[in-house]
């Protein structure tokens, strides 16, 4: 039975993984077809790297998941880089206004391409998802195949206070990041901000909720691991949130042109 969870756990971190290689990926390529980063908030990006930062710390100290660790360096990897985006592209859009006075427009209104139907983008990403569990299979059929080799640390189960207290500020922050970001998609209308970025952070997280419960059920280890469920379960809610905007703002836009 054991062998059961932790199969079914190594799957789940790994489409978690998948999920999150995915999110990032589509959000970097639209800021450089845009040239632009300005669909994001930059207070959004910047708490959620702080979030990303309190989350590898207290993943190392607690000893917790190898796929927990790997899914906060890389986050912290693309948060950077996302920021990096967003100055480097202001920076340039503003030497280019220096350099013609006769440029008015923003460039995000100029460059923003005619945009893909709901339903066509739902499709696509469901087949991307699809993609992404496959993948997850193949990562567990090879970590199967390396069991007898790597050995992997027992979850800690230990209460420290000092990795609760890392959790719940990554938790706290992954909330917090969201609010401007929803504040900033009423006034841009969701402008530059790819959709793929919450479809796929939203599936990230529910496998990686499910990968955290499926390695055990164990009281201690659950509430070990709170502050990292409750940071993942309940941003799902806002994730969904700020799709419905995207969403609805694509779809009354399109209708508009139409």
């Amino acid at each position: 039975m054991r062998d059961f969870h932790d199969s079914w756990s190594i799957i789940l971190g790994w489409v978690s993984i998948a999920c999150w290689i995915i999110v990032y990926s589509p959000q970097i390529y639209e800021n450089y077809s845009l040239q632009s980063g300005e669909g994001l908030s930059v207070v959004f990006v910047v708490i959620w790297l702080l979030g990303d930062l309190a989350n590898l710390v207290g993943a190392i100290e607690g000893r917790l998941l190898l796929t927990i660790i790997l899914l906060a360096v890389y986050y912290s990897v693309c948060d950077l880089t996302l920021l990096g985006q967003i100055y480097y592209y202001r920076w340039k859009r503003n030497r280019q206004l220096e350099e013609s006075s006769d440029e008015r427009e923003p460039l995000l209104n100029q460059l923003s391409p005619q945009p893909l139907g709901n339903s066509v983008l739902l499709l696509r990403y469901t087949g991307a998802l699809c993609f992404v569990f496959l993948i997850g299979i193949l990562a567990w059929w090879i970590n199967s195949r390396t069991e007898g080799k790597v050995q992997t640390p027992p979850p800690e189960k230990e209460l420290r206070w000092d990795v609760q207290v890392l959790g719940w500020t990554s938790a706290i922050l992954y909330l917090g990041a969201r609010l401007p970001q929803i504040l900033k998609n009423f006034k841009t209308r969701c402008e530059g901000l790819s959709p793929a970025l919450f479809y796929f952070a939203i599936f990230g997280n529910i496998t990686y909720t499910l990968s955290i419960c499926a390695k055990s059920i164990d009281t201690k280890y659950l509430t070990t691991n709170a502050g990292w469920l409750a940071g993942s379960a309940l941003t799902v809610v806002l994730d969904v949130f700020v799709l419905c905007q995207i969403f609805y703002y694509r779809s009354t836009d399109r209708s508009v042109l139409q």
